[in-house]
């Protein structure tokens, strides 16, 4: 049997089922694609994909590369659309089952179907869910219509009856008898349409993409400095690269398991300590898994302006509140502060995050579409469900049942009481 495996937002050789599966074949190749879709202008003026999400992802693809040339298997690399590259690649190389992480969103689905449309026989798609903490075939709900629409009534069910499954084992590397040749190239920076930069030197996320950098991060963040042990307490900081996991960027675009990280909290939790801060980090896990299942069962409708709830707000595209929303010249400081951080970094902390989609949907009562779509832009760990999830969450079209609008100077003095993180920001532009 000759295998590939389509990689997608599962880029990783550890704990990969796609992966696993296809081992067992005579013959396997990866193919990933740079998929031209992702790096547009869309419909509200932004590259779906900026700069810093696209070098995190350069260099997460370069890591992949190399950590299967350690199991024999070449890993074929294109810029372009899929439908272009993936028929002849099946064709010349006689593959019989394609192997991939289950998507189901909007425009994943667009690219696994052209893929299909254009293939000149038979071939047997392989997919499976692979992106959970809990896997939806053990969740206790009948089906994904039946998950709640509140996070806590969907939290504790799951905590109550669910299992998570051990970590899969990778297999031997392959013999090297099969090997084909890969004269495929990952693209540069520029090829994306991007100029070489560097690393602010502020940014709270200094990390490079990659298997093996996500790996280094859970071990300095676990066992090397053990702050996992304060994570609660410190999860709502703004400055350093120490208040939160930050293991968010690598989880979007599967360079580790959710798995992987549960299982080794569970290894903190017996040999150093197990509190709430232990728990939390899990917390956040099933949040994530959360807001996976609520895509699954509205689909599209998460990308519609009345969201899920079918909400109808008379929302506003003011020209200028846009520009300076985007720009951080609003007449919140707080908010500034955050947004001059993610223009500079590709980075929010999750406390910024909420109070500048308030501020924009609660305040301004702009279209939060445009402002979910400026996320999706700029952030490093963007994951279509979380994003979109939260912005409607933030802005009254979701799974928020109290439909909270914050207190953006009572947050500031809350979270930022010294002024040092806006005076990190603002006064950077004075000069």
């Amino acid at each position: 049997m000759n295998n590939l495996i389509w990689f997608r937002n599962d880029l990783r050789v550890r704990d990969n089922s796609s992966l696993i599966e296809a081992m067992k074949g005579n013959r396997v190749i990866g193919f990933y694609c740079f998929e031209s879709s992702f790096f547009e202008t869309d419909e509200f003026g932004f590259k779906r994909t900026e700069k810093f999400r696209a070098k995190f992802l350069l260099e997460t693809v370069q890591q992949l590369k190399q950590e299967l040339e350690k199991l024999n298997i070449p890993l074929f690399v294109y810029h372009g659309n899929s439908v272009d590259y993936l028929p002849g690649l099946i064709e010349n190389h006689t593959i019989d089952t394609i192997f991939l992480q289950k998507e189901w969103t909007r425009d994943e689905q667009i690219i696994l179907n052209n893929v299909k449309s254009n293939l000149n026989h038979t071939i047997n798609f392989h997919e499976v869910y692979d992106q959970f903490l809990y896997h939806p075939d053990d969740i206790p709900f009948n089906d994904y219509t039946s998950i709640p629409d509140v996070f806590t009534n969907f939290r504790k069910k799951c905590e109550a009856i669910c299992k998570v499954r051990p970590i899969a084992k990778l297999p031997t590397k392959l013999s090297d008898k099969n090997l084909v040749v890969n004269d495929t190239e990952i693209p540069t920076l520029k090829e994306l349409g991007f100029t070489n930069f560097s690393t602010h030197v502020n940014s709270a996320f200094p990390f490079k993409g990659g298997e093996l950098e996500a790996l280094k991060r859970v071990q300095n963040y676990f066992w090397e400095t053990k702050k996992l042990g304060f994570y609660k307490k410190t999860r709502n900081g703004l400055i350093g690269i120490d208040y939160s996991s930050k293991l968010s960027a690598w989880l979007a675009n599967g360079s580790i398991s959710p798995r992987t990280i549960y299982w080794e909290v569970k290894k903190f939790e017996r040999d150093i300590i197990k509190n709430q801060d232990t728990y939390w980090l899990i917390f956040e896990l099933i949040w994530r898994d959360y807001f996976k299942c609520v895509s699954l069962k509205y689909q599209s409708n998460i990308f519609k302006i009345g969201g899920i709830l079918e909400k109808d707000y008379d929302w506003n595209t003011t020209k200028i509140a846009k520009k300076e929303w985007i720009n951080g010249t609003t007449k919140e400081p707080f908010v500034n502060a955050n947004m001059k951080e993610l223009l500079k970094t590709g980075w929010m902390s999750n406390r910024g995050r909420q109070n500048v989609a308030s501020f924009w949907s609660k305040e301004l009562e702009q279209d939060w579409r445009i402002g979910a779509a400026y996320f999706e832009s700029m952030l490093i760990d963007y994951d279509v469900h979380s994003n979109w999830g939260n912005w409607m969450y933030a802005s009254g079209v979701g799974n928020d049942p109290r439909d909270r609008k914050f207190n953006i100077k009572r947050q500031a003095e809350m979270y930022d009481a010294n002024g040092k993180f806006q005076r990190l920001w603002l006064q950077e532009t004075l000069f």
